[in-house]
């Protein structure tokens, strides 16, 4: 053990392990590559089918939100014509004094 020992020793201290350990990814990295990348795509691909599943629905629910705004407005706009028509009937009233042959 005492020659493991001295061999190990004496990378420590040149650039003998920085060749080594880049060598060794060198040697490496044409089979780890392809196979990080085959691993990495139906998880690429789940989280762009997650996104656009989020954007579907936000799209429905903003045009829900749309219709219901619209509804919405012409609610009030028909209140508001109401309103305006029963106010110029008032005062078509009072001009003459009730009496709609007045006038």
């Amino acid at each position: 053990m005492a020659l493991f020992d001295d061999i190990v020793e004496g990378f420590g201290s040149s650039w003998v392990p920085t060749v080594l350990v880049g060598v060794g990814v060198a040697l490496v990295a044409p089979v780890v590559i392809p196979a990080l990348a085959a691993g990495m795509r139906p998880l690429a691909k789940a989280v762009i089918k997650g996104g656009v599943m989020v954007y579907d629905k936000g799209a429905e629910v903003l045009a829900e939100a749309g219709e219901q705004l619209s509804d919405l407005m012409a609610e009030v706009r028909s209140e508001l014509d109401a309103t305006a028509t029963a106010a110029a009937d008032a005062a078509a009233a009072a001009a003459t004094d009730g009496n709609p042959l007045a006038g």
